[in-house]
């Protein structure tokens, strides 16, 4: 009875942490301006109370005799594998004052509702104090829990665990290597056209397709919705309620498209979690304070690129759909190929906006913002200067001249929120969802048939049984391990550039 009483305590916690969630989308959807401090008081009294219960006297005593109950276990066991979890995370939680959790989640919220208002009036000085102090929050963090070389480990490790500034700037330069040859043999060649993307694209009916292709993937709407935000992300509040947002454009067609396809690969990772994980530490970020199934972020991110670049920009998809697409905008999309459309939607333009951005160009983006915010944790930028950092390093990466501050250093929602360290995930989930589909082709030709022909049944239930079902029992790495044979490996990812640009920009194989 040990252990029951232990799995009882964390289910308490995940309530709490649940409810949070619900209190957080809220925020980022229904709730009125006036309504952010209130909320951020909300917020972290949930976030202490979960942290309270979590290192509490009881959780503490549960703990022990679940250790000596599960002691004689093998150590792959799972009753084992989630005492262990849980005894690490009360040690690291013991590292962190009460204080400093609660300022962190009460700034999260404000700042959130600033960095709107700054970025809709493209005043990145109205942000700037709230930046600092969510930088200067993040060092006491770092400090209080403890890193080997670089304060920014500490952050990277709630995100992507095993990773750490040197491994990220290691794993970027191979990517560099791979992918700028690559983008100026597609920037010397010529564009496909693209300007019916820019036409008239009556919103209601872009909710209405977005639902069609959240559906045709496997996004269960019976446990789950769809809402429209400034900044698309997706929720969880246990797998029987797991909520996408994406944002409409009424001139540009992409963002709804391509961003309810990506946030549905996410919901498809939380929908997919073993039900027996419920409530579970496998079902629990214990470690950032968080109701997710996902083992990191990075593994989460590779279900939403793999559905949204994969699958959603894929030549197969729009030979399938694109007729659907075609009579929902009869008068925008007249006289559009399939092809052309498919070509148009994967057009290489380097741009200002990370979350439009095409995939030859998007993980310069994400190279770009974890440079900036290694040097901000280390205290060689400062936050006053770092508009300029940006404007220096777009211009450097993509030969752009930022224009304003909302399409430039304020246009992610990410440092407002405190998730200092989360951006590479993004990178790590191209990586991972190429390495994915690349052993999927090659050992399952029965589901890439199915997957080519439309039916994403099969799909979905080889990344079930390879990542989602897992939930949080197994590292990023173990998971590739058990599905690839190998971990983390950009080569897959390079290949795949390859092998899609060169094709769509009629280029040469290399020799």
């Amino acid at each position: 009875m040990s252990y029951a009483a232990l799995t009882d305590e964390i289910a308490t916690v995940n309530d709490l942490l649940n409810a949070a969630s619900v209190l957080t989308w809220d925020s980022r959807t229904m709730m009125p301006q006036g309504g952010s401090a209130t909320r951020g008081n909300q917020i972290a009294t949930l976030m202490v109370l979960a942290q309270e219960r979590l290192v509490s006297g009881n959780t503490r005593k549960a703990l022990e005799k679940a250790e000596a109950e599960t002691a004689s276990l093998d150590s792959e066991d799972p009753k084992r594998a989630a005492v262990a979890a849980i005894g690490a995370a009360i040690a690291y939680h013991a590292k962190i004052p009460a204080e400093l959790l609660r300022r962190k989640a009460e700034l999260r919220t404000t700042a959130q509702t600033v960095w709107a208002k700054a970025r809709a009036e493209k005043d990145f000085g109205m942000f700037s104090p709230y930046l600092e102090q969510t930088i200067a929050l993040q060092r006491e963090f770092a400090e209080a829990i403890g890193y080997a070389a670089h304060p920014y480990d500490a952050l990277v490790a709630l995100y992507e665990p095993g990773e750490t500034a040197a491994s990220l700037r290691g794993l970027f330069a191979k990517l560099r290597e791979g992918i700028q040859p690559l983008l100026r043999a597609v920037q010397a060649a010529e564009d496909p056209p693209s300007e019916f993307l820019h036409r008239e694209f009556p919103e209601e009916l872009q909710r209405d397709f977005a639902l069609k292709l959240a559906g045709k993937i496997g996004y269960d709407m019976n446990r789950g919705r769809l809402d429209k935000t400034v900044h698309p992300f997706e929720v969880s509040f246990t797998r029987n309620d797991v909520r996408i947002t994406t944002k409409y454009l009424r001139d540009y067609l992409p963002p709804a498209l391509f961003g309810t396809l990506h946030e549905a690969g996410h919901g498809i990772y939380e929908q997919n979690v073993d039900p027996e994980l419920t409530r579970t530490v496998f079902a629990t970020d214990l470690l950032g304070l968080y109701a997710v199934g996902g083992t990191s972020y990075g593994a989460h991110e590779s279900q939403s690129r793999l559905y949204e670049n994969h699958i959603g920009r894929s030549r197969g998809f729009w030979d399938l759909h694109f007729s659907s697409l075609q009579a929902t905008f009869p008068e925008a999309l007249a006289g559009i190929t399939a092809e052309g459309f498919h070509r148009a939607v994967n057009r290489v333009r380097p741009g200002f906006i990370r979350i439009e951005a095409d995939e030859l160009t998007y993980d310069m983006h994400i190279m770009l913002r974890v440079e900036l915010e290694i040097r901000l944790m280390e205290g060689s930028l400062a936050v006053r200067d770092l508009p300029e950092a940006w404007r220096a390093a777009i211009k450097a990466d993509l030969g752009l001249e930022v224009p304003d501050d909302a399409r430039g250093v304020l246009q992610d929602i990410h440092w407002s929120s405190g998730t200092v360290g989360s951006f590479s995930a993004y990178t790590i989930g191209n990586v991972m969802a190429a390495q994915l589909m690349q052993t999927m082709r090659s050992d399952k030709p029965e589901v890439a048939a199915a997957t080519d022909q439309g039916d994403y049944a099969p799909l979905r239930g080889w990344l079930t049984e390879a990542v989602h079902r897992h939930g949080r029992r197994h590292s990023r790495d173990t998971l590739l391990q058990r599905a690839t044979g190998r971990p983390l490996d950009p080569a897959p990812y390079l290949d795949y550039l390859n092998a899609k640009y060169r094709d769509i920009y009629r280029l040469p194989l290399p020799a």
